[in-house]
């Protein structure tokens, strides 16, 4: 009789014990439409030119990498560096994802898209275009908001040759010069 007792008892535990706590329900539609709103925010605040808004959507730890610029690490170099980014006039960028994976755990997120982007060129003063792709990473904070702790774009683009030096234009038009 003790002996079937212990045996209950010890099958009691182990049931109990495997049933556990269920894994937690991801609403991932919710989480979709929250990282869509987000980046849509985003693309609001560019377009009425605050960085800090744009930058508000990023952990203080966050990075964004994008080509021929150093990488902003955390939420105040990417404000700095968006800040100057929008004071050029003809600053325009237009981007939307068009896929969002998410965690089982529903506590990270990755949105996957691509972008167009109007600026000055430095050298020429004149406005140049680009599109790419970017992949964005997103957390969800303590509050149940998301940010982004990532944050990598690519150009589809061929970077432009940088011009060729004074000195090897003046070599090359002796040379024609000599030929003649």
């Amino acid at each position: 009789m003790k002996r079937i007792g212990i045996l209950l008892i010890t099958a009691t535990a182990l049931v109990l014990t495997s049933c556990g706590d269920d894994p937690p329900v991801v609403n991932k539609t919710a989480i979709e439409k929250s990282i869509h709103d987000i980046e849509a925010a985003e693309v609001k605040a560019l377009a009425v030119k605050d960085a800090a808004l744009f930058a508000a959507s990023y952990t203080s730890d966050a990075v964004l990498m994008s080509p021929t610029n150093p990488p902003m690490k955390g939420r105040e170099a990417i404000k700095t560096g968006m800040a100057a980014a929008v004071s050029d006039p003809n600053f325009k960028l237009e981007f939307s994802s068009d896929r969002i994976e998410i965690s089982n755990a529903g506590d990270m997120a990755v949105s996957r898209g691509n972008y167009t982007l109007t600026a000055t060129d430095p050298a020429t003063k004149k406005a140049i275009h680009d599109k790419g792709s970017y992949v964005t990473v997103y957390r969800k904070q303590t509050d149940a908001s998301w940010k982004a702790v990532l944050d990598i774009n690519c150009s589809e683009l061929a970077p432009t040759p940088p011009p060729a030096p004074k000195s090897a234009a003046k070599k090359s038009a002796a040379r024609k010069s000599k030929r003649r």
